[in-house]
Parts: C-alpha cells; sequence; structure tokens
C-alpha cells in the first residue's frame, strides 16, 4: 500500500504505557537476552493481538527468501518482547521516520512491471508498504532489536485494501509501523483488519489473527 496524505492517531496512543503486554508459543529455552528486552508471556495480554494457528505464508515473502536466502535460513528462537523504555520508543519513531521520508512511494507494478507482489529493500530509494516495513525491520535488527520481536503483518486497511505494515512486540503491547502514519501506534488504534503475521520464533512460520484493530481516529489540528 503506497503512503497517502494525512496521519491517524488515537487517544489509546496516550495510555500507552499502561498497555500490558506480548505473547506466543513457547519452544526451546531461552537464550541469554541483552537488557532491553524480556521474554514474553505465555498467555495472551490485552495490548496484544490473539494469535491463531499457522497459515499460508504470503508469495511476496517466499520469493524475497529465493533472492535472499540468508536473510530466511535462520534458527528458531524463543519469543521476546522489547521493553518500552523512553529510549526504544525514541528508536522506533526514529527509524519509522526515517523509513517513510527515504523511500519514494511507488506501487508494486510500476516499479517492478508485476502484479505478483515483490518484496525487498529499498535498493533504489523507492516502493510499496512491503518494501518501507521491510526496510524497517532491518533497520531494527541493526539497531540491536530482536528479530523475534519484529513482525512483518499483512493487513486490510481502512479502505479494505491490502496493506503491509511491521508489528513490534512490547511488554506494553503490540505496536505498528506504518508508511502511512508517521506516529507509532498500538495495534487496536490503527481500524485495520489484521490477517496474518510472522511467527516470533521462526519467520518463515506465518500465523492467523483475523481481527479488527481497534478504531482509527484523525489527528486534531492541536494534537
Amino acid at each position: 500500500m503506497l503512503r497517502s496524505p494525512g496521519v491517524l492517531t488515537s487517544s489509546l496512543l496516550l495510555g500507552l504505557v499502561s498497555l500490558v503486554g506480548a505473547t506466543s508459543l513457547s519452544i526451546a529455552p531461552a537464550a541469554a537476552q541483552s537488557t532491553w528486552f524480556k521474554r514474553t508471556s505465555t498467555q495472551p495480554a490485552a495490548g496484544s493481538a490473539a494469535v491463531g494457528g499457522s497459515t499460508s505464508v504470503p508469495y511476496g515473502w517466499l520469493d524475497f527468501c529465493h533472492r535472499r536466502p540468508k536473510e530466511c535460513k535462520v534458527p528458531a528462537l524463543p519469543a521476546t518482547s522489547v521493553k518500552l523504555t523512553a529510549q526504544n520508543l525514541s528508536i522506533l519513531k526514529r527509524i519509522n521516520q526515517k523509513a517513510n521520508r527515504s523511500i519514494k512511494p511507488v506501487s508494486n507494478y510500476d516499479h517492478w512491471g508485476t502484479m505478483m507482489d515483490h518484496w525487498d529493500y529499498p535498493v533504489d530509494g523507492k516502493g510499496d508498504c512491503k518494501i518501507y516495513a521491510l526496510y524497517k525491520r532491518k533497520l531494527l535488527q541493526e539497531a540491536g532489536f530482536p528479530r523475534q520481536a519484529l513482525l512483518m503483518t499483512v493487513v486490510r486497511d481502512l479502505n479494505n485494501e491490502g496493506h503491509t505494515i511491521l508489528t513490534v512486540k512490547t511488554d506494553k503491547g503490540d505496536l505498528v509501523l506504518d508508511n502511512m502514519v508517521d506516529e507509532i501506534r498500538p495495534w487496536n488504534a490503527t481500524g485495520y483488519y489484521f490477517l496474518k503475521r510472522q511467527s516470533q520464533q521462526n519467520p518463515n512460520i506465518w500465523v492467523s489473527l483475523n481481527q479488527r484493530g481497534g478504531k482509527a481516529s484523525r489527528m486534531s489540528p492541536n494534537s
């Protein structure tokens, strides 16, 4: 999905620090974690989208992995969430805005000349929503955020069109980095319908979501 004018936000963002945190399936024992991060609970929390079973993997991710195998041939890891400190929130905001401002929006067809989904990094400085989301994921990993907390996510946007965003799992709930919006929002303040996303343990396994992410409201001039 291309970036469009206007900024969406929600009063829920003001209460972001009160949201409670993350969940996933449990697997092998945890490796040592940085003090920036914490292991997730085994129970879903109010601020986290409920995860269903395994589902189909987007063609675009499979194609991306075929062209960039080193990105996908990775080990399964324990589910991990980011501690939502002021410093980490500042990093999320900076990277979200950096990607949104540095990539020129262009449709998949105009960019690659195909209707088949093409996922990649912004090698030529332009792209659609998948390029933005992958780039943010890459930049956050380079900044020290754990892969297991950075999840490519497929939704239907406010116009019921397919859209891809990046979900960041935190101890205060699921946050969204979106090329349509410069603000960091809780998943349930987007108004999007969440379809599927990567498993926390293994980026090559995708899990179903199938739930509406609350309501989105226009940002007022004085907010």
